[in-house]
């Protein structure tokens, strides 16, 4: 008798145990952690009402996220700045605990920010390093992998130069200065990325000089207008973002007046340095921002852009997504930025 009531007694503890954890751990869960605001700011890429009533969905959508990582938040209040510095300096003074900013606004502001996603956009079919290996006479083409950076090119055209250094370059031959300073160049302005920033970054790696080195190199006022330049062989070379050939696989034969498609008479002889996507940066000097909640919003605005709602409201920014990032995938962008100040003070 004794025994069984031991055994008795014993059940009921362990059974008091059970239900007791069970009803700490309920409320352990249900004691999420109150954040009264969230502020994000994007930057004014477009017009700042039509990005207020786009973005608007978003703000349930990081609550519903947030939620899930025991965080309530009581009112997510989207801003967009004046201008993207606004947003640099909001993200430093930490008024605004996230930020949409291109990677340019980030490096500038990132002793405030830290970069936590690169945005993804559709991918191309080629990225290497290497420019021959876009020479194979095919279209670049779409791909289905969502990628966080994209390449600007130094492409040659049909001309008698262009075609001497695209046998080059296809024979596996390095080119020399002499071989790109005796060419005729096309650029875009000094603050493009693609068409100016990136391909001077390519030259001063490769060879320690830049465009303001180079004897003949002009100006031209849209790509359009420099792919008609390389049909006609006014110019030899053209830098551009590297999709820049498949804007104008048309025009090529249809305006241009060649015969041969663009991918036959054109070739690849440079390919710059990763240029990466548009980040969110969150403010370093925010009271809310905690490692764990970088991490939350991480988990986040990932699992929002995963959302066919999430992708139409980030489309606004032509984003698809986001994936992690981290300070150093914008090395390549504190250079260019380097390279913007030494321009704008001459």
């Amino acid at each position: 008798m004794k025994n069984r009531i031991l055994y008795a007694v014993s059940v009921c503890i362990l059974v008091a145990s059970f239900i007791l954890a069970g009803f700490a751990g309920v409320q352990a869960q249900s004691e999420a952690t109150k954040i009264e605001k969230l502020t994000v700011a994007f930057v004014p890429s477009r017009d700042p009402e039509e990005i207020v009533t786009t973005t608007e969905p978003l703000k349930d959508l990081l609550k519903a996220e947030l939620a899930k990582a025991g965080y309530e938040i009581g009112e997510v209040d989207i801003t967009v700045g004046t201008n993207y510095e606004a947003v640099g300096e909001a993200l430093s003074a930490g008024t605004a605990d996230v930020g949409l900013i291109p990677g340019g606004t980030y490096v500038l502001y990132d002793d405030g920010a830290d970069v936590i996603l690169t945005a993804t956009r559709a991918g191309l079919s080629k990225d290497s390093d290497n420019a021959i290996d876009w020479n194979d006479g095919l279209p670049t083409e779409p791909s289905d992998k969502q990628a966080v950076s994209y390449r600007a090119l130094i492409i040659a055209g049909p001309s008698e130069k262009g075609l001497e250094l695209s046998a080059k370059v296809n024979n596996g031959e390095e080119l020399t200065w002499e071989d790109l300073d005796s060419a005729n160049w096309s650029v875009m302005s000094t603050s493009s990325p693609a068409g100016y920033i990136y391909p001077t970054i390519w030259l001063q790696d490769r060879y320690g000089k830049g465009i303001t080195d180079l004897a003949h190199a002009v100006q031209s006022d849209s790509y359009g207008s420099a792919m008609a330049r390389l049909a006609a062989g006014q110019v030899d070379l053209l830098v551009g973002y590297a999709d820049v050939r498949r804007d104008n696989v048309e025009k090529w034969t249809s305006e241009f007046g060649r015969t041969a498609s663009i991918w036959e008479e054109t070739n690849v002889i440079g390919v710059t340095p990763a240029i990466y996507n548009d980040t969110i940066s969150v403010s370093k000097t925010s009271k809310i921002m905690t490692d764990e909640f970088k991490q939350a919003l991480t988990d986040a605005f990932i699992n929002i852009g995963n959302t066919e709602e999430g992708k139409a409201v980030i489309a606004i920014y032509s984003h698809n997504g986001y994936m992690p990032a981290k300070s150093s995938d914008y090395d390549n962008e504190r250079k260019a930025q380097e390279l913007v100040q030494e321009l704008s003070s001459k």
